[in-house]
């Protein structure tokens, strides 16, 4: 045990009366909602990156986070995630996710980045067995070393793509090893500043491949969970190629991976796309992609990606809807992409943002899913298609113009506009939320 957390007490379920704020009031994993545990429909996650690696600084001040396991040796690494398997344990957190570069020292050679990788797993291995926290995926990270700075797949150096490609292939073979359920791919570089020295055509065709054999090699290790994406607009490339579910989906369509890739869709990246949460994940799940969620918000007064925790519940119970509406998680989960603010500086604010993130998120699913079994908006929503019911406009669609044409001129159509009745189910929404 490490002395980190010390006097921190394990967070409980104690209601909505409580006052003890190191308890969660609406989070109680074995809440049974819709038939299933509040636990299984949230898989809550928490991200290695934000909560343990990153040093508190922002575009005008370095690092104010000062964390004994900060510092490049792998003894500092595994100080790291004793301390992060503290942290699963007191917030019971089913899951966490990781970033190859959040858990290893980074070496002077690519053997070294391996062995250090290799090393640092094990470890982690040994604390999942006894832990109850699983691993809900791992990825690599594309985007911070210098190297990567003209992109990965799509970077006009064949060496950096080379490179890249046997990064993926060690992290997919760590999250296997460690039961991941899903891996993903988020292409931080993978865009442009300027076309005067971009060949958009070989980058695109390029970063194809590259998920063509990152799928090649998730069948050939016999890999059982999904392979995603995440999508993410402007940052930190000007054009990221990537931009949002609809691209992703397009480019999945182009190379014929649309049935083995799925998404993993942010809060933030949907709102800085000029999109909200929700509609990304309609999206997304009437495509039949919907893998995961990266759960956050920004600040509606910047104009960049700020990673806080949520705390909008209202916000958040429309995403969850969508959820509720696709199904629910398969593989995939709710993973706390999101990161203290640089001047909250103690343990105790690391325990409590994620307290209050999983409140919040229970509270919204709750509400999500009061409103799921009530039926009315559904039923709202069925009333309003139900001409399409029809035989004769499921005859329509097979019909051709000149068919239609003969049809409205026999019948004399002159449709009439209905309300959407959009301020009447905002109102039914209010009651629930």
């Amino acid at each position: 045990m490490t002395d980190f957390f010390a006097g921190i007490p394990q967070i409980r379920y104690e209601g909505e009366g409580s006052s003890n704020e190191f308890a969660f009031r609406h989070y109680n994993p074995d809440e049974v909602i819709l038939g299933k545990r509040m636990e299984d429909h949230l898989r809550f996650a928490v991200a290695w990156w934000h909560s343990f690696a990153w040093p508190g600084g922002d575009p005008f001040g370095g690092q104010t986070f000062q964390r004994p396991w900060f510092g490049d040796t792998l003894e500092l690494a595994k100080l790291k995630a004793d301390v992060a398997f503290e942290m699963f344990d007191i917030l019971g957190a089913p899951f966490f996710c990781f970033h190859d570069a959040d858990i290893r020292p980074e070496g002077a050679t690519f053997a070294e980045n391996k062995r250090n990788l290799e090393e640092i797993v094990d470890h982690i291995g040994t604390r999942m067995e006894s832990s109850k926290t699983k691993l809900l995926w791992g990825t690599a990270n594309l985007f911070t070393h210098r190297r990567f700075m003209s992109g990965a797949a799509t970077n006009p150096d064949p060496d950096v793509f080379a490179w890249s490609a046997a990064t993926v292939k060690t992290c997919m073979d760590a999250t296997k090893k460690l039961g991941g359920a899903n891996y993903v791919l988020w292409g931080g570089r993978e865009g442009y500043e300027t076309l005067l020295n971009t060949d958009l055509g070989r980058e695109a065709e390029n970063a194809g491949r590259f998920l063509q054999m990152v799928v090649d090699y998730k069948h050939k290790i016999g890999f059982q969970g999904a392979i995603l994406i995440e999508p993410k607009p402007q940052e930190p490339s000007k054009h990221q190629y990537d931009y949002d579910v609809a691209t992703v989906y397009g480019f999945l369509k182009r190379f014929g991976l649309e049935n083995e890739v799925k998404l993993n869709v942010e809060q933030g990246h949907a709102i800085l796309a000029g999109h909200s949460f929700e509609h990304e994940l309609a999206l997304a799940a009437s495509l039949g992609i919907l893998g995961s969620i990266d759960m956050n918000r920004n600040d509606y007064q910047s104009g960049w990606d700020t990673d806080q925790f949520p705390n909008n519940h209202p916000e958040m119970a429309l995403a969850y809807y969508e959820v509720l509406r696709a199904g629910g998680f398969t593989t995939g989960g709710t993973n706390f992409d999101a990161k203290l603010r640089r001047q909250s500086l103690d343990p105790e604010d690391l325990i409590l943002a994620h307290v209050g993130g999983m409140d919040t998120c229970a509270r919204a699913l709750k509400a999500a899913a009061r409103l799921w079994e009530d039926g009315a908006l559904e039923r709202a929503r069925a009333d309003r298609y139900a001409g399409w019911e029809t035989p004769e406009a499921k005859a329509m669609l097979g019909s051709s113009l000149d068919e239609i044409e003969a049809r409205v001129l026999a019948e004399g159509l002159n449709p009439e506009p209905r309300s959407g009745r959009q301020e009447r189910l905002e109102n039914l929404w209010n009651r629930f939320v």
